[in-house]
């Protein structure tokens, strides 16, 4: 009887050490709150068939139970759409799920992703309009003249209000920073953006085509600024080619540090999914002590029992 209250209390001992060794007491540097307001999921309409946050437009079709179609796969189509209220957040995440499909070999033109101080403005750049201030970020399908760069071509720009997009050069005069991404067309698993944003320090970008959870990195800019008032939107067209552009979900989340402060430089390289780190060694060594008393406490009630059970072997034999 003994014995096998012994091997059983050391074996959940061992299973407690393990878990602290493997480091799975964890909390993370950096804290998010999803942001409803600037977020996108199914049905994405309410039910009087409107949108709380969003206002959309142009040749935009939504598909309840599956996507909103920014632009269809038919020629000279545009659509867009835009949240209501800026996005105010000092830090944030945005996750976008999208799929760019279509049926022939030659295609285009592409979409954009926006956080500018105008908003639903349908224009000629990507569905938008030109001459914006704030972040314009390019998923540019058609290549019109741009020599050495493999397409589908993702790239960032900062409008400043007055430049116009060089689209005769699919970018080239206006990019901050920018990727191929060949194979994102008609991928075979979910394909994905994750921008992270820490305010006046970077902007990165990274992008799942290739498999499933394995995120590519396109670009990370340092000391980068987007407009501390700013409008998300979505934005895509087709001219002669054509493709389908679909948003499927969008996640925009609130980053802040753990005692609420804004982020230092060093947390404001991470990402929320990776600002992870174990516990400091003080608290490991109170885990310890912890699981010390626990193990003396299991031997005194297993003492207690087994002199119990002995005495009572005795009185028996005794009577």
């Amino acid at each position: 009887m003994f014995g096998k209250q012994w091997t059983s209390l050391c074996l959940l001992a061992g299973s407690l050490t393990g878990a602290l060794g493997l480091g799975l007491e964890e909390h993370p540097d950096i804290k998010a709150i999803t942001l409803r307001t600037h977020s996108l999921e199914t049905p994405y309409l309410d039910s009087d068939m409107q949108s709380r946050w969003w206002d959309f437009g142009g040749d935009c079709i939504i598909r309840t139970d599956k996507y909103i179609r920014l632009a269809s796969d038919k020629a000279s189509r545009d659509g867009w759409i835009f949240s209501r209220v800026p996005l105010t957040a000092t830090n944030w995440e945005i996750m976008v799920e999208f799929k760019i499909s279509g049926q022939g070999n030659l295609y285009g033109d592409g979409f954009a992703m926006w956080l500018t101080k105008q908003r639903a403005t349908q224009g000629n750049v990507f569905g938008a309009a030109d001459k914006f201030e704030g972040l314009g970020v390019f998923f540019d399908t058609y290549k019109n003249n741009r020599p050495g760069t493999v397409f589908p071509y993702i790239m960032a720009m900062s409008g400043d209000g007055n430049t116009p997009y060089d689209k005769d050069n699919d970018g080239k005069a206006n990019e901050v920073a920018g990727c191929s991404a060949r194979g994102i067309r008609n991928a075979g698993i979910p394909t994905k953006a994750r921008f992270t944003y820490f305010a006046d320090k970077s902007l990165k970008l990274d992008i799942q085509y290739k498999q499933e959870d394995e995120w590519t990195e396109c670009f990370e800019i340092e000391n980068f600024k987007v407009p501390p008032v700013a409008y998300l939107g979505f934005s895509a067209e087709t001219g002669e080619l054509s493709d389908n552009h679909d948003i499927i979900s969008v996640r925009t989340q609130n980053l802040y540090t753990k005692g609420g402060s804004s982020s230092s430089s060093n947390t404001g390289k991470k990402t929320a999914s990776s600002a992870v780190r174990p516990k400091e060694s003080s608290e490991s060594g109170s885990w310890s002590w912890f699981l010390f008393k626990f193990v003396l406490f299991g031997l005194a009630v297993t003492g207690a029992y087994v002199g119990y059970t002995v005495y009572r072997a005795r009185q028996r034999d005794r009577f």
